[in-house]
């Protein structure tokens, strides 16, 4: 199913006429700040993503609809995920109102028929959660540090479409990888038991950890905020603060030590 549900890794060259990658990206960078002020899970933040490149890998838009397309995903997607889901009009609302009550509920119908219905498909977020389990069992100080990190790095790759090109499970494992590394960057990042757990080994890793590396060390999206000032809280540990190595030794993608 992870390969099945996922986007085209190219969508935006070969479908798209008006949407650029930069409007993605601040069109999520946008969504993250959505999602915080209606206090919605992450799983819905990860679907509503998930269900706006699934979209535009067969729909093209023009670049006025880019937004309703974003915040009809995070509609569906909290029906799916939320117990008290917010209502359409919260969503126009959110949106000062530049898209009415029947344009939402006629994209909402859109994109369902888009997707086929098929709205439950593994995001980072679902393999996230079990890889960082596995992270913690060897680290007995920074668990919630390294919990909080992974989070913040994985809605990090949300913003960038080049992400996208990765499973969601290579991602989170990647996240994994290079959360391990910030905190303790003298340590080999990749355990026996984690490769076993994720079926990666550190090498397959490597394109993935060192985008989401620069996306860390604001080489790329540095104009996306959202975010860094998310996870500047001190309620997730202020993670998005943590400085990380410019360099990651190339031994670290070698095999794993036991």
């Amino acid at each position: 199913m992870e390969a099945k549900r996922r986007p085209l890794p190219d969508y935006i060259e070969k479908v798209q006429k008006d949407v650029s990658a930069n409007m993605r990206g601040v069109l999520v960078d946008w969504l993250v700040e959505v999602a915080a002020e209606y206090k919605l899970l992450s799983d819905t933040l990860y679907l509503t993503v998930s269900y706006i490149d699934r979209f535009l890998s067969m729909n093209v838009l023009n670049r006025q609809r880019l937004q309703l397309l974003g915040v009809t995903s995070m509609l569906i997607a909290s029906k799916y995920e939320e117990i008290n889901p917010p209502h359409v009009e919260d969503f126009c609302y959110i949106t000062d109102n530049t898209y009415s009550k029947e344009e939402v509920v006629q994209m909402e119908a859109d994109v369902l028929k888009s997707l086929k219905f098929e709205m439950g498909n593994p995001t980072i977020k679902t393999f996230l959660r079990r890889f960082t389990t596995v992270g913690q069992e060897d680290y007995n100080t920074s668990n919630l540090q390294l919990e909080f990190l992974g989070y913040y790095l994985a809605e990090l790759s949300l913003l960038d479409y080049c992400c996208i090109r990765f499973l969601p499970s290579l991602v989170a494992a990647s996240v994994i990888f290079l959360s391990r590394f910030t905190l303790r960057p003298k340590l080999h990042p990749w355990s026996s038991a984690l490769q076993q757990y994720s079926g990666y080994k550190p090498v397959d890793l490597k394109d993935c950890v060192c985008l989401i590396h620069e996306l860390q060390l604001s080489k790329r999206g540095s104009s996306l905020v959202a975010v860094r000032e998310k996870y500047k809280q001190h309620k997730f540990k202020c993670v998005s603060t943590l400085s990380s190595l410019p360099e990651i030794p190339q031994s670290f993608f070698e095999d794993a030590k036991e």
